[in-house]
């Protein structure tokens, strides 16, 4: 179960009264294998989050062009707050007016394996890879298969954090799909169709 500081930006983000988005107070059970979870989110601007589960929470970050399947893609990965575990089941439309209005649907899902190492090939925590700005891992997806790796870099100022989301290995593997036309791994929904089925309510 994360500490209560874990979740306090995305708690002081949301009013859970108007929002159907998971408030993370009843916990969720963690399985026996780390999970992960891409969602598309059509909000302001259409992107996929990436999230990880990391201690007891989603490490979560938005990628605008979705994960490449090519290893000399370079994706750019901006970090957000931690998400409650729940979020991993969580597909529906957020409410106008709301901290990240619109729909959102889980395009992948699965477990994913660390594989991030120190210089001698001795495998580290994962929270202790992100925090030392590498983190090395292989997912195993409905639709991700493979290797990847996430690097951290400071933009303009020296003081922004920002990511790049890389493909490992010579194949090039399954990447992301146009947004609008991709279907959810859960109900095999659009964007569209979500976003229709909640307004009728």
């Amino acid at each position: 179960m994360p500490g209560a500081d874990t979740l306090a930006e995305y708690r002081r983000k949301r009013d859970f009264h108007k929002s159907r988005e998971p408030s993370g107070d009843d916990g969720a059970a963690v399985g026996p294998e780390l999970g992960f979870v891409v969602q598309i989110h059509d909000a302001s601007t259409m992107h996929f989050d990436f999230r990880l589960e990391v201690d007891g929470v989603l490490k979560s970050w938005a990628v605008p062009k979705g994960p490449s399947g090519d290893p000399h893609d370079k994706r750019l990965a901006m970090p957000t707050e931690d998400h409650p575990l729940e979020y991993r089941d969580f597909e529906g439309t957020i409410a106008k007016g709301e901290y990240g209005a619109g729909t959102v649907i889980i395009w992948d899902e699965g477990s994913y394996v660390n594989r991030s190492t120190d210089r001698r090939g001795h495998e580290i925590p994962f929270a202790e890879a992100l925090a030392h700005g590498h983190a090395s891992f292989r997912l195993d997806g409905r639709k991700l298969h493979g290797d990847w790796a996430l690097t951290r870099f400071l933009e303009g100022d020296g003081e922004r954090e920002s990511w790049l989301l890389v493909r490992r290995g010579h194949r090039p593997g399954r990447g992301a799909p146009d947004p609008r036309r991709a279907r959810s791994a859960r109900s095999g929904r659009t964007l569209g169709q979500v976003a229709a089925d909640e307004a009728d309510g």
